[in-house]
């Protein structure tokens, strides 16, 4: 069993005993469950020299055409309505980046191209799949080989724990790579490049924490995506530096109400299909 899906089913069904929990044991018990940051140091390859640049074009386009924000302020793809013409550009563009000799190129290249590879071979697997309800609905999402890049078979799990989240080091990382879900942060309807990812990364770190998914306060307190508990290593390991983290991008309204905080009330996710059908 995945361990999203692990965590999500065993949790949800008994919302008192949670409450009986201390928070921060809740917290551990999640973080211990998710994925941690293991280097393939198969990966670690790239030529600082190098000036080229991969062309993202047809992911892109790709985005443009399927990526709809709705009224609430989340982007949703419309996965219903993908036709031949744009399923074909996909799997092209999934193919020109399986061929791509990615440990020829440039750190920055290579980060927008694993971001980008791990995005579009998710939408591909909501579209092979589709119609359902949650990605969750599907086996293993997250350890299947989807593709292979230079002789080797890769998953999503691969790209985003042991490959973008040890290389990187970078917390941001998390608002960009997008698990087909409502509670997760936005699929960006625009492709990353070497030249616009820390942009990029900003933008959404800023989208993400200032949207309710994201972080709200209520009166029960402060209460934020899983995300922060599930990865809380890499914002830092506790509740202060999580709410650090939130700080330094916080519009002011939510930048008052942060003052004075030091602990996390509560986390949510809605494992819900970002489906602009739905």
């Amino acid at each position: 069993m995945n361990w999203k899906h692990f965590s999500t089913t065993l949790l949800r069904p008994a919302k008192f005993a949670v409450l009986a929990i201390p928070l921060m044991g809740f917290m551990f018990f999640e973080s211990a469950l998710a994925p941690k940051a293991d280097l393939w140091p198969r990966w670690m390859t790239f030529n600082p020299a190098s000036k080229e640049t991969i062309d993202h074009t047809l992911w892109d386009r790709f985005l443009k055409a399927s990526v709809k924000k709705d009224g609430n302020g989340i982007n949703r793809v419309d996965y219903g309505h993908i036709d031949n013409t744009r399923k074909a550009a996909l799997s092209d563009y999934l193919d020109k980046m399986g061929k791509t000799p990615i440990s020829r190129y440039g750190r920055n290249e290579q980060r927008a191209y694993w971001i980008n590879f791990y995005n579009a071979l998710t939408v591909r697997l909501i579209v092979k799949e589709y119609p359902l309800g949650s990605i969750r609905d599907i086996e293993m999402p997250w350890d299947q080989k989807l593709a292979e890049v230079e002789g080797q078979p890769l998953s999503l799990n691969d790209i985003e724990h042991r490959i973008l989240r040890p290389i990187w080091s970078d917390p941001r990382l998390h608002y960009a790579v997008n698990c087909a879900s409502v509670g997760c942060p936005n699929l960006l309807p625009v492709a990353f490049t070497g030249r616009n990812t820390s942009q990029l990364l900003e933008l959404a770190a800023h989208g993400y924490i200032n949207h309710p998914r994201g972080v709200r306060i209520t009166d029960d307190g402060l209460i934020v995506s899983k995300i922060y508990g599930w990865f809380s290593e890499d914002f830092g390991g506790n509740d202060k530096s999580v709410i650090a983290h939130l700080r330094q991008y916080a519009e002011p309204a939510l930048l008052d109400a942060l003052q004075g905080r030091d602990a996390i009330n509560d986390y949510e996710y809605d494992w819900g299909l970002n489906d602009a059908g739905s």
